[in-house]
């Protein structure tokens, strides 16, 4: 797994407050739907995601989770490879490696104190050489 991040997740209870919450400190929303927001920030973007625990498989006492970090990879496989990677770790899978509705692959993995990660391929959001990502809608 790469030394970076790609991209920060807040979990919202209300997507339009928050988007218009953060509208009114003068950011630009890069893109939104009924189901997300995201805000392109220097070379990291940020989600606001009010699906934010069922996307990542967590039910229960865990469905509480209030952000999770995203490490974008450069191809589809990558997200079943760093998913291992990370549970021969240490991590445990919350939700396993799947090909998502939004066109990429993706799963979550939880590190050892509970932090919520999420590997992602996204094909329209293709990373730099530095390993940076640009929102592209």
């Amino acid at each position: 797994m790469e030394q970076r991040l790609s991209l920060v997740s807040l979990h919202t209870t209300d997507l339009s407050r928050s988007l218009d919450f953060y509208r009114s400190l003068g950011w630009t929303v890069a893109f939104a739907n009924e189901e997300v927001g995201f805000i392109q920030l220097n070379g990291v973007v940020l989600s606001l995601f009010p699906g934010l625990a069922q996307d990542a498989g967590l039910t229960g006492a865990g469905a509480g989770s209030r952000f999770a970090l995203a490490h974008n990879v450069r191809s589809a496989d990558q997200v079943d490879a760093v998913l291992t990677e990370a549970e021969t770790a240490g991590a445990v899978i919350t939700r396993p490696a799947h090909d998502a509705d939004w066109g990429g692959r993706s799963g979550y993995f939880a590190d050892p104190d509970g932090h919520l990660w999420e590997v992602a391929f996204n094909p329209a959001w293709p990373l730099a050489d530095d390993g940076s990502v640009t929102a592209r809608f």
